[in-house]
């Protein structure tokens, strides 16, 4: 009997088969992994770092993913597994990119036919399945989510309640894991060596996606630190990046690495795959011959900021890069004078963030509204009148010259890494070869002069910060003059307690 209100009217459930039916609106698998990857990114979580990789479980080739955020609580991971739900809200002044609670339920059931998330926040630890072949094997004709939950006491056991323990079989006999020793090591896995956290979230998806004749539509064997579509699937598959020239594919589209790299305008957390840490991308700020631009609709009350610029990596992935709210939704959209056969715009990258506009529920593309086809038509003009200044600037240089514009962008105009300790961007001095810099790179390795200040106010500001308990490093920019700030509220704290102790 279907349930009702209190009035009699029968409550609306969702079949099972909809889990399906939903995860189809990702055509392209990356955007699927994307979705779990903003989950950990949003501001709400709070992720320093993600790691993506490949593991077997129980004879069974599974896609792992873990963050080391603040971690799930029961009534967290509940609204997560279930739909309808999204509870998200800027944090910091910093939005999440996020809105309709659908991302984990599209992204995983996209990858795979079953997911099962363990998480670990500060006081408790959770661990919840969303499953099709579950819900096939029990018959059941609405969606139905195992979901445990237990206070991290013994670290040996799950104490698991008794409200809980028909998930807890549940899980047991129809996941991959048969043990409570097995899901304890999931668990356990979410505090990686030399992780100072000991919050996260870790997720195993198995029963993958395979191709119509039986292969998983992922590569792994080809590089082993990456995860590919391999041709076939790629040509046959997805709409994401569809060009006027299909002769190039961008990298992007089918290597996850390389998409990673540009998901973000402005990368703050480190994405680990298969090991190795993805080297991330300032996108407007990696181009060579950077010109600033502005698009000011008359639907808008203030002008949108474009960069322009050339690809010093390679000439042939080229056009305009989208973002919304920091997120990647179209790569290097060809548009205008790039459309046509007469190599005019090639290797010139235009980048905007797109807040005005509305993404699709699947983030691969954007509504086609009139506010966007306006926005698409004012960026061709643009992109246009950039190429046109920079091939005339260049040929009255060098009015000999018969060498393309675009080859002679090999070095970009600033040299920014990210510090692999407090995830900030730093700008090098000119002159430095990118070829010898380290894998690992910290912001005591800035050659810069004027940054060795910054490096001993941080210094001077960990010291101080010991003393103050109110105050967490992560509230600290030690590019501004905060540790004056820091010492006036040090030598306040001094104060108080000395007048204190007069007193007493």
């Amino acid at each position: 009997m279907a349930a009702r209100t209190d009035l009699g009217v029968p409550l609306s459930t969702l079949c099972p088969k909809y889990l399906h039916s939903n995860s189809t609106s990702h055509t392209w698998p990356f955007s699927a992994i994307a979705e779990l990857i903003d989950n950990a990114y949003d501001p709400d979580v709070n992720a320093k770092q993600f790691w993506i990789d490949k593991t077997v479980v129980d004879g069974q080739e599974c896609l792992s993913f873990m963050d080391n955020g603040d971690g799930l609580n029961h009534a967290a991971i509940q609204k997560m597994l279930s739909f309808g739900y999204s509870d998200k809200t800027v944090v910091k002044g910093v939005a999440p990119i996020g809105i309709y609670g659908n991302g984990f339920k599209s992204g995983s059931m996209r990858l795979g036919k079953d997911a099962i998330v363990f998480s670990k926040s500060k006081n408790s630890s959770c661990i919840g399945m969303l499953s099709q072949t579950y819900l096939a094997e029990i018959q059941a004709e609405q969606i139905s989510v195992p979901i445990i939950s237990f206070a991290n006491t013994n670290k040996n056991k799950l104490s698991v309640q008794e409200q809980d323990r028909v998930s807890l079989q549940h899980i047991l006999r129809y996941s991959i894991f048969k043990t409570q020793e097995d899901l304890l090591k999931e668990l356990q896995a979410i505090n990686p060596p030399l992780c100072p956290r000991k919050t996260g979230t870790r997720i195993i998806i198995w029963n993958l996606r395979r191709t119509s004749v039986g292969e998983l539509e992922f590569d792994f064997q080809k590089d082993r630190y990456d995860v590919r579509i391999p041709s076939d699937i790629n040509e046959s598959g997805s709409d994401t990046f569809q060009h006027q020239s299909s002769s190039y594919i961008p990298e992007s589209v089918y290597s996850l690495r390389a998409y990673c790299s540009i998901l973000y305008l402005k990368p703050r957390m480190q994405i680990v795959i298969r090991g190795q840490k993805v080297q991330s991308q300032l996108i407007a700020k990696s181009l060579a011959s950077i010109r600033k631009d502005h698009y000011k609709p008359t639907f808008l009350p203030k002008r949108v900021p474009i960069t322009f610029g050339y690809n010093t990596k390679s000439k042939e992935q080229y056009g305009m890069m989208m973002y919304h709210k920091n997120r990647l939704i179209r790569a290097y959209e060809r548009v205008g004078c790039q459309m046509r056969g007469d190599r005019k715009g090639v290797g010139v990258i235009g980048v905007i963030e797109c807040n005005f506009l509305n993404p699709a529920h699947n983030n691969q593309s954007f509504d086609e509204t009139n506010q966007y086809r306006k926005t698409m038509t004012s960026m061709a003009t643009k992109l246009e009148e950039y190429w046109k200044q920079m091939y005339y600037s260049k040929n009255k240089e060098n009015p000999n010259s018969t060498t393309p514009v675009e080859d002679t962008m090999k070095r970009p105009d600033q040299i920014w890494l990210q510090c692999d300790d407090c995830s900030q961007w730093r700008k090098l001095p000119d002159g430095i070869d990118c070829n010898k810099l380290p894998e690992e790179w910290f912001c005591r390795l800035n050659p810069d002069p004027q940054f060795s200040l910054i490096v001993l106010r941080q210094n001077v500001g960990c010291l101080l910060i010991t003393s103050i308990p109110a105050l967490s490093l992560d509230q600290v920019n030690f590019e501004c003059n905060v540790i004056d700030e820091i010492l006036e509220q040090f030598l306040s704290e001094r104060d108080s307690v000395k007048e204190e102790e007069q007193w007493n």
